[in-house]
């Protein structure tokens, strides 16, 4: 408990690095790709799910950038098939209905 009239220390905001864009960012603001357990991989926008994580900006363009440079398949040291990140890019698309 905090002595009375002693300020309050702020709050320490967790950053985790983009595999896309490779900046460093608030980990609320970027969303995580996680390799479970079993081998599958695949976005997990509660950041909760067991298993390796990466983080990822919610813009396609680094999605894009992560496939080009193989930046997801280095993080999770296993091959990621094409159907995998057409999935998540489809996931990252902003849905206008």
């Amino acid at each position: 408990m905090p002595n009375p009239g002693q300020p309050l220390k702020p709050r320490k905001i967790p950053l985790r690095k983009c595999v896309g864009c490779n900046e460093m960012k608030p980990k609320r603001d970027l969303i995580r790709a996680v390799k479970s357990p079993e081998g599958t991989v695949a976005l997990d926008r509660t950041g909760k799910a067991p298993g390796r994580g990466a983080y990822l900006c919610p813009n396609p363009a680094c999605l894009q950038r992560a496939r080009k440079r193989r930046s997801l398949e280095r993080a999770f040291s296993c091959a990621i098939p094409p159907d995998v990140y057409d999935g998540m890019e489809e996931a990252l698309q902003p849905h206008d209905k």
